[in-house]
């Protein structure tokens, strides 16, 4: 056993002594881990645009030709003018699914006129003469608490904080008139042409010669308690990119409960497809998907489309969303 161990030491001895090269022992460095992207969460006030909803509704249902429609539509155009917007109100006319001839007011407001560069945003700020989809009062007009105020006044509060933050890009506001003045579901099969009467006046018609923007967004129900926007097929038709873009921003936002990548075929018509089709702006809808019917809100069309309806923190998270799309745009 003794003569087995000093065999191996003099071995271990022969094979060092012949090699005279030292190896390098490189250090394992460790790489920091990298840090989180910090967000700089744009400022929107929840409070501010529940109070531009609430206004609206104050007024009553707020269809073409009605004394509330009126009143209205002076405040909107001068509360977007309170915010240092260039306004005016585009007047038109149109003739309804069943005949009424009805004025039309698309409420326009200009931040930063002179850019070139410019971004559209838009809702609809009329309301449904009728409750087709409601049990009863069926013949009676609605507030449109979600279904028209919500967009608006999430867009209210946008104009406000673009004011005093004042980002070097053009953005452009509009309230369309007459998009919920269409035809109920079963009469025949010119539905989708009967919506949407302002937004085609517009965009046949645009408020200023030549105009154009990079993209554009709607906000069409866009106010109601644990909101789904889904990715919807006439946004993803004509605008997949600014989709994706705006989709990405509510995630970093931490607002990816809202803004799902799911794909929906829900929307017949919106204003947003003749903003695309006939203004030739690829433009997206953000719009609430109800995942237990596979369509609108609930309360859509409905007496029940009411300030009950209407979330704070749906409100912020769709509007911190939207300045941040502006604010990184350069």
């Amino acid at each position: 056993m003794k003569n087995k161990l000093l065999y191996l030491f003099i071995l271990f001895l022969i094979i060092g002594c012949g090699n005279d090269t030292v190896k390098e022992v490189i250090p394992v460095v460790e790489k920091e881990p990298t840090p989180p992207i910090k967000i700089e969460r744009p400022e929107f006030n929840a409070d501010s645009a529940y109070l531009y909803v609430k206004e609206q509704v104050d007024f009553g249902p707020r269809f073409p030709n009605n004394k509330a429609h009126g009143k209205c539509a002076i405040y909107l155009e001068n509360k977007l003018k309170s915010f240092g917007l260039t306004t005016m109100t585009q007047i038109g006319s149109a003739t309804t699914f069943n005949n009424q001839k009805i004025t039309i007011k698309n409420i326009i407001g200009e931040y930063n006129p002179d850019a070139k560069k410019r971004i559209l945003l838009f809702a609809h700020w009329d309301t449904r003469p009728f409750a087709d989809q409601d049990t009863k009062d069926m013949t009676k007009p609605i507030l449109g608490a979600n279904d028209g105020a919500s967009g608006v006044g999430i867009l209210m509060e946008v104009a406000r904080q673009l004011s005093i933050n004042q980002p070097a890009i053009g953005v452009d506001i509009i309230f369309f008139d007459a998009e919920d003045y269409g035809e109920p579901a079963g009469m025949n099969n010119t539905l989708s042409e009967t919506y949407c009467l302002g937004s085609q006046y517009w965009a046949k018609n645009m408020h200023k010669k030549d105009y154009s923007a990079d993209f554009g967004i709607l906000l069409d129900m866009a106010g109601n308690a644990n909101a789904y926007f889904t990715q919807e097929a006439i946004s993803m038709r004509y605008a997949p990119h600014i989709v994706q873009k705006v989709w990405h921003y509510g995630k970093l936002l931490g607002y990816g409960n809202h803004f799902v990548n799911k794909s929906t075929n829900f929307v017949g018509t919106d204003d947003h497809q003749y903003v695309n089709e006939i203004a030739g702006i690829p433009s997206i809808d953000i719009i609430h998907y109800e995942r237990a019917s596979g369509n609108f809100h609930s309360t859509w069309h409905t007496h029940n489309d009411n300030m009950d309806v209407i979330d704070k923190s749906t409100l912020s998270a769709v509007g911190e969303v939207l300045l941040y799309t502006i604010y990184q745009e350069k």
